[in-house]
């Protein structure tokens, strides 16, 4: 008797044990590595895709609708999407984003692609987060963006009628939390791949640039021209940033500190990421702080404005004489070499846009 029923409760264990594997089991995504472009191959190292947060069909869609869904927002009126727009490159024509309550902020939005090559992990002009996904989970909460709290966005995800089971399919749960919401975000934001320039397609043999637009390459990688390739990298970096913060002579003092803010260092004032050079043609303003409206106004501040303080860096080495002192031929021929670098296609994706 004793051994029937010691059979009995070994029996039901293994049953119990069994179920619960398969409940466990039955949860499947589809993985979705990234599509890595040949130059890329070529010059640089890997993306950074975090173990714990691996590319899937289903998480990048979940992602990207909530890229573009307002309810990330206190009053559901803003979206990730209305500061970072896919014809902008990913970022906000105007100078300053305004958010739900109508504050403006200080900064102009930073462009988002390429983001999975960003290896110091250090985003926002400041440098203030640590990684893709941390980087999500700021402007849901920040008083002058979204003006939320996670606790308000997680119910309003559980109550909807079509996100509880969107997040079963990313991530095998019905739990809805902040971990999960960005994590989705950061899949979808990594699919953000640019490479298609022009100047992407020359390098590839396929086309030839214009004479000026040859010139204008040439003006960039010139130490005693342009000078430009030290924080903006090169034909042999295909993400034309070296991703590092900098002071680029932008004021002599400083009502944002910048990198300086973060780190409490006073040799970091005034320095701010270096950004990408792709897309050009769709991101204006300019700087992080947009306050130049066109490339020209770039350049001529590189050619002529330079302003010197104490934390001005090293690399800006005729700023003595306000700049490097650019013809205005070798302007013109810059300027069309840095529009090369716009990718027409990446701003077109429909698999970017919101559906």
């Amino acid at each position: 008797m004793r051994l029937r029923k010691l059979l009995h409760i070994t029996f039901i264990i293994i049953v119990c044990f069994s179920c619960e594997s398969e409940t466990v089991n039955t949860y499947k995504n589809t993985p979705s590595p990234l599509e890595i472009p040949k130059l890329f191959q070529e010059n640089i190292l890997a993306p950074i895709v975090p173990i714990d947060n691996p590319q899937t069909e289903e998480g990048i869609a979940l992602g990207k609708k909530l890229f573009f869904d307002p309810i990330l927002s206190s009053n559901n009126t803003q979206a990730c999407a209305d500061c970072h727009a896919p014809e902008n490159a990913f970022t906000d024509s105007d100078r300053f984003s305004d958010g739900v309550e109508g504050f403006f902020g200080n900064r102009n939005s930073m462009p988002l692609f390429n983001l999975a090559w960003n290896y110091d992990e250090k985003f926002f002009w400041d440098g203030n987060t640590f990684s893709l996904e941390h980087q999500a989970f700021i402007p849901v909460t920040d008083p002058i963006e979204m003006n939320s709290t996670w606790q308000n966005i997680e119910q309003k995800l559980k109550q909807h009628t079509d996100y509880p089971e969107l997040f079963e399919k990313a991530f095998g749960t019905k739990t809805i939390d902040s971990s999960l919401v960005t994590k989705a975000i950061a899949q979808f934001e990594r699919t953000l791949i640019s490479a298609n320039s022009k100047f992407d397609k020359h390098l590839l043999g396929e086309i030839e640039l214009t004479p000026q637009e040859l010139n204008g390459f040439n003006v960039f990688m010139d130490e005693a021209r342009g000078d430009c390739f030290h924080c903006h990298g090169s034909d042999k970096n295909p993400l034309w940033t070296d991703n590092l913060f900098h002071n680029n002579g932008l004021d002599e003092t400083f009502t944002d500190l910048g990198l300086g803010a973060v780190t409490g260092d006073p040799a970091d004032n005034g320095k701010f990421k270096s950004p990408s050079l792709r897309n050009l043609a769709f991101t204006a303003p300019y700087m992080h702080d947009g306050r130049f409206t066109s490339l020209e106004d770039v350049i001529n501040h590189y050619s002529e404005g330079l302003k010197n303080s104490s934390t001005i860096d090293p690399l800006m080495k005729k700023v003595s004489q306000g700049g490097v002192g650019l013809s205005e031929n070798d302007k013109a021929d810059l300027k069309a070499f840095l529009l090369s670098l716009s990718d027409n296609e990446f701003i077109s994706n429909p698999e970017f846009k919101k559906e």
